[in-house]
């Protein structure tokens, strides 16, 4: 609009949690936590393996029984097909078909070609160590409370930088109103030095006495241009904040701030008691912590299995098939779908069942791991102990820097009622030849100061407010809708 980027905060909070780099990559944490659930489920995928292999062989023959040829000749092929898969209760499934086809002119054979077939089924099922739901799933909790963990943890850095932007919005206002006010401050000094300048034109003021008031005009100005570029620096820190400069058109565009410093409506009022309630019920940090400590228990329950003896129960089952048919009495070469059906047959099985036990007197890897399970759980419950600290303290803080500003702006407003006066009292003294133009200026400049002090006291109850928001869990409420949309896209 009229060239400018019209801004309100809300305008401002909505464009940083589109735009704002450091959200960009705070998400993709959120990315990374879904990922390693992915792999941790990964461990359950199914498996195929296939292979096949074929040798053909040429030999020269020593013996007087073969083939009737002086020459060899083999050619033997191997197919095996093998499926396998874990499960969350630690059971190890595999079946395997195997099928081999061996040809050969030597009359050592009874027949040629000769096709061979297995399937084999085998189950190993861990009793102690690495058995049962909690230690299989426990990658997969882990990882999915990761997630949570990481979106609590991506809320918590949108939270700060939501207050990150508003302070810098309200420093922004502060900058542009600060300029007003030395603009302001300069105009009376150049008033001034234009009445003492006239009079010494019509000898009513002594020569030496013109450059105290162009003394103040230069001073002011000074202070103008320095107002100017720390506006230009607010704003360029806010402009960063938005992303406004992503876009090379947006870029080009000045800021058109549309907030006042002074507040509207009713003054915040909250005390201690709540604000610490609300803060303990919705602030994402302690989200976190808590997802960790969930994550700290499951570690700890493997880690315990990890100290129990290695016992396993296997077991297997295999059917073979060959192409060996009988006709007329006389054992004859059938086809491949002979082996086939009588490895179906299940007449010639093998059956198998064991246990395995392997036992430690000592695993001190085991140890170690349960101890750095157990520390890590102490050093979490450390760490929520000390976010407790921390929201108590910034939520105390904050709540007396609301009733600091608020009784800072009482003062102010009555300093600057006070030196508004004063300065007209000042001036009216001057005007009457009473006083010198030192203690008009000296009013103007505690007017300036007076004017600068309001302003301090109003930014600084609009900062304190934004604070207790932020500690509370009101800014990440207000525009929770949107957040979700960032960290569940």
């Amino acid at each position: 609009m009229d060239g400018k980027l019209t801004l309100s905060l809300d305008g401002a909070i909505r464009l940083a949690l589109e735009n704002n780099t450091n959200i960009r990559i705070g998400e993709e944490q959120v990315e990374t936590a879904k990922d390693a659930l992915e792999r941790a489920l990964g461990v359950f995928d199914p498996n195929v393996q296939a292979s096949f292999n074929s040798t053909r062989q040429l030999q020269e023959q020593y013996l007087e029984l073969g083939s009737g040829s002086s020459i060899l000749n083999s050619l033997n092929q191997f197919t095996t097909v093998t499926f396998s898969q874990n499960f969350e209760t630690g059971t190890q499934f595999q079946t395997q078909f195997s099928s081999s086809k061996f040809t050969s002119n030597s009359s050592f054979y009874f027949f040629s070609p000769a096709f061979s077939t297995g399937l084999s089924f085998n189950i190993v099922q861990p009793l102690l160590r690495g058995g049962g739901w909690v230690v299989n799933r426990a990658p997969i909790v882990v990882a999915q409370r990761g997630i949570a963990q990481s979106r609590a943890s991506f809320e918590a850095q949108v939270n700060d930088t939501l207050l990150r932007v508003v302070n810098d919005y309200w420093s922004a206002i502060q900058a542009r109103e600060n300029v007003v006010v030395q603009q302001e401050s300069l105009d009376e000094a150049q008033k001034s030095y234009e009445r003492d300048k006239h009079s010494l034109e019509l000898g009513a003021l002594p020569p030496l006495d013109i450059y105290r008031s162009e003394s103040q005009v230069a001073s002011r100005r000074v202070a103008e241009i320095q107002a100017e570029y720390a506006l230009k620096q607010m704003e360029d820190q806010l402009r960063l904040d938005i992303g406004a400069d992503i876009d090379d058109n947006i870029r080009a565009l000045d800021l058109s701030l549309t907030e006042k410093p002074e507040p509207t409506g009713t003054l915040m009022s909250i005390d201690i008691p709540t604000a610490l309630q609300k803060a303990l019920e919705y602030r994402p940090e302690l989200e976190s912590v808590r997802q960790q400590l969930a994550a700290d228990d499951t570690n700890i329950r493997v880690a315990h299995n990890g100290l129990l003896p290695n016992l396993s129960l296997t077991g297997g089952y295999t059917t073979s098939g060959l192409n060996n048919i009988t006709v007329n009495g006389n054992l004859v070469a059938g086809t491949y779908g002979d082996a086939i059906g009588q490895m179906f047959g299940f007449g010639y099985p093998t059956y198998q069942f064991g246990l395995n036990l392997n036992y430690s007197f000592r695993n001190r890897q085991a140890e170690a791991a349960m101890g750095d399970a157990l520390s890590a759980k102490r050093r979490d419950l450390y760490s929520e102990r000390q976010t407790h600290e921390q929201i108590i303290l910034s939520v105390t803080n904050a709540v007396h820097q609301v009733e600091q500003a608020k009784l800072s702006m009482e003062s102010a407003n009555v300093a600057l009622d006070l030196a508004k006066k004063t300065l007209q009292a000042e001036q009216h003294k001057y005007e009457l030849g009473a006083e010198s133009v030192f203690f008009v200026l000296e009013a103007q400049t505690e007017l300036t100061q007076a004017e600068q002090s309001l302003l301090q006291s109003q930014v600084s109850y609009q900062m304190a407010t934004a604070q207790v928001e932020h500690d509370t869990g009101g800014l990440l409420a207000r525009f929770q809708v949107q957040i979700s949309g960032l960290s569940r896209h």
